[in-house]
């Protein structure tokens, strides 16, 4: 069972390796302006997936901690467990959001902004509706973690959490999916046109040879890193727990 559970694991790395050997080495064809820099695609758009699918998690358990604290639901369990992988799977989704955006802004950086020199500010980042898009996202997450961040009591701030996360995962479809395709701008899906992940003329097979391992690979490996934080933050919990019941038969004895 243990070596089941750890081939996704060697799976998620195997592909990753695969991603950055290749997809560094191979000889690629020429993908419009973008030359070399082409590569990053391999990088910049898997970010985006792993982020979609860490916030999808986050929410799920968001909505799981508010049915098993419903008094007419018949649920078993700690709660503040629910409320624990909605945490650190959106802290794991605002990580590959600031890498999706660095990624991206380097990417830009090469194909946008070449002709500007590198100390003004629109050689980095020129306000593409997609670019802010994904700030606006950062943004409303970071909001996520400082709401919790306002509470001590730990079911007030669980209960709040989840209903903000709710709406800030239906915030993000449309500023991921639906905004920057209707607005003009640098960015090769603006204005609907596709030239990126599932475009047949621009975009080859050897492309998605490489782009889909790698989107899997990350997002196998964001799972085992969720896991890993969640493990230790239960842990936490549990020691804080022990920790209580301890000091309440202290102050009854």
């Amino acid at each position: 069972m243990k070596m089941g559970r750890n081939i996704y694991k060697a799976v998620g790395v195997g592909l990753i390796l695969y991603a950055l050997i290749y997809g560094m080495t191979a000889t690629l064809p020429v993908m419009r302006t973008l030359e070399q820099s082409s590569r990053n695609l391999f990088y910049h758009v898997p970010m985006w997936f792993t982020e979609v699918v860490l916030m999808a998690i986050s929410v799920f358990f968001s909505i799981k901690y508010l049915r098993m604290t419903d008094p007419e639901a018949k649920t078993s369990g700690n709660p503040l467990i629910a409320d624990t992988r909605a945490r650190e799977s959106a802290l794991l989704g605002v990580l590959f959001n600031g890498l999706g955006l660095i990624t991206g802004i380097i990417w830009g950086r090469v194909s946008w902004g070449q002709n500007i020199p590198s100390n003004e500010f629109a050689a980095w980042w020129v306000w593409d509706p997609i670019q802010t898009c994904a700030l606006i996202t950062l943004l409303i997450y970071l909001g996520y973690f400082l709401l919790r961040s306002s509470f001590a009591e730990p079911e007030q701030r669980a209960k709040i959490a989840a209903v903000y996360n709710i709406f800030a995962f239906a915030a993000l479809i449309p500023l991921f999916f639906v905004i920057p395709r209707i607005l003009d701008g640098l960015h090769p899906t603006a204005q609907g046109e596709n030239t990126g992940l599932f475009d047949t003329k621009n975009v080859t097979n050897i492309y998605r040879m490489v782009l889909y391992p790698s989107a899997l690979g990350f997002i196998l490996l964001s799972i085992w890193i969720y896991q890993v934080r969640v493990r230790i933050s239960s842990l936490d919990l549990r020691i804080e727990h022990l920790m209580a019941e301890k000091s309440y038969k202290n102050q009854q004895s």
